[in-house]
C-alpha cells in the first residue's frame, strides 16, 4: 500500500529548489509565469521543449536566464539555410603534430541547448539534432560519444515568417515532450519590462542549482503517486483523439487525420507528475493533467484539410476532447 502522506513530506523537501529557480529567473524574465512553469516541466521530466512566439517575447532570455541559474554548460545555435550537421556534431581535425585526426566537439555537448529558429536549417540539420536527442549520443567519425546528462534540447521557432523555413515533419514534432505556445504580456508586465530595460545596473542570475540537484529530482519526479482512476483518464484523452467517435465526437471525426501516439500517453503521465512536483505535491489529480493537456498534444494530433479551411486548430480540438471525457 503506497504512503500518500509520506511521499508527500518527501517532496515538499525535495522540491523547495523550485521556489530557488523560480525566483532566480524571475529577475531577469517579467511575467511568462505559464512558459517558466513549462521549462521546468521539461527539465524534470527529461523532455525537450519546442517553444513557438512571435520575435520579443523572452523565449531566448528564459532559457539562458534558466541555464544561468543551474551550475551547467549552455549552448545557443542560430539555425541557418546554411548550417551542416557538423557544425552542432562536431568533426575530424586533422592535428599535424599528432599526425592523426582528432575530434572537436560541436556545441551539442553542453546541459542545455538553445536551437534558436530551428525552423530555418534544412533537414539534414534537424535530424542530426534529433537524432541526438532521441539517442542522447552523438557520433564523430568512428567514435560515439554520449552527451551528459541533464541534456536538454530548447528549439524556438517563429510562426510569422514562413519564407526560406523548413517546416519540421510532424514525426519530428513528436520527439519533442512539449510545444509551448507563448503570448504577449499584459500592460502592467509591459510597463515593468520597459523600466527594467532602462534600469543602467545589469541583471545578473547566479546559479542556486546544482545539476547533481536536478537529477536527483528527475528520480523523485517519477515517485509521485499517479492512482490508477487517473491513469485511465490519461488513456480516455488520447484514445478520444484517435477514435473520436467512441465518446461521442462524432464531429471531429471529420477535423481529425491521426490522433496522438503513444508518446502522448507516456508524456502526459510524465508531465502531470513533474507538475504535481512543481507545485510541491506528493500525488496526481486531474486538474494537474488538464494543466499540461494542450502542452503535449497541440503538436501530436493532425488535422485534415476540412479543418484548415474551417480555421479549426489543434487548442480547439484538445478543449473538445477535454470537454467530453469524463473527470474521474
Amino acid at each position: 500500500m503506497t504512503d500518500i502522506r509520506e511521499i508527500n513530506e518527501r517532496i515538499q523537501q525535495e522540491s523547495a529548489f523550485v521556489e530557488l529557480l523560480n525566483l532566480e529567473v524571475g529577475k531577469a524574465i517579467i511575467g511568462q509565469k505559464y512558459m517558466l512553469e513549462r521549462l521546468l516541466i521539461g527539465l524534470l521530466s527529461n523532455g525537450h521543449l519546442l517553444l513557438e512566439g512571435v520575435p520579443g517575447l523572452a523565449k531566448t532570455l528564459a532559457i539562458k536566464s534558466l541555464a544561468s541559474a543551474i551550475h551547467s554548460k549552455f549552448s545557443r545555435i542560430q539555425f541557418t539555410p546554411d548550417l551542416l550537421p557538423a557544425d552542432l556534431l562536431g568533426t575530424m581535425i586533422y592535428n599535424q603534430k599528432k599526425e592523426e585526426f582528432t575530434v572537436r566537439k560541436g556545441p551539442l555537448f553542453s546541459n542545455f541547448i538553445l536551437a534558436d529558429e530551428i525552423n530555418r536549417a534544412p533537414a539534414k540539420v534537424q535530424s542530426a539534432l534529433l537524432e541526438a536527442m532521441q539517442e542522447r549520443q552523438v557520433t564523430i567519425g568512428e567514435e560515439t560519444f554520449h552527451l551528459e546528462e541533464p541534456f536538454l534540447v530548447l528549439a524556438t521557432q517563429n510562426p510569422i515568417e514562413q519564407e526560406g523555413t523548413y517546416p519540421l515533419p510532424e514525426a519530428q514534432l513528436d520527439r519533442f515532450m512539449l510545444k509551448i505556445v507563448i503570448g504577449y504580456p499584459n500592460k502592467e508586465e509591459e510597463r515593468l519590462i520597459i523600466r527594467q530595460n532602462l534600469n543602467p545596473e545589469p541583471i545578473k542570475i547566479n546559479p542556486v542549482v546544482t545539476t547533481n540537484e536536478i537529477l536527483k529530482a528527475r528520480k523523485v519526479v517519477k515517485e509521485v503517486y499517479m492512482d490508477e482512476k487517473i491513469e485511465k483518464y490519461i488513456l480516455d484523452i488520447v484514445f478520444a483523439t484517435r477514435f473520436p467517435a467512441d465518446n461521442n465526437l462524432g464531429k471531429l471525426k471529420q477535423l481529425i487525420s491521426y490522433g496522438a501516439s503513444p508518446r502522448a500517453s507516456i508524456n502526459l503521465a510524465l508531465a502531470s507528475k513533474a507538475y504535481a512536483f512543481v507545485k510541491r505535491r506528493g500525488y496526481v489529480i486531474p486538474e494537474d493533467v488538464r494543466a499540461v493537456c494542450h502542452d503535449i498534444l497541440r503538436h501530436r494530433i493532425g488535422l485534415t484539410y476540412e479543418a484548415e479551411a474551417e480555421n479549426v486548430t489543434t487548442d480547439e480540438v484538445v478543449n473538445e476532447v477535454l470537454n467530453a471525457v469524463e473527470v474521474p
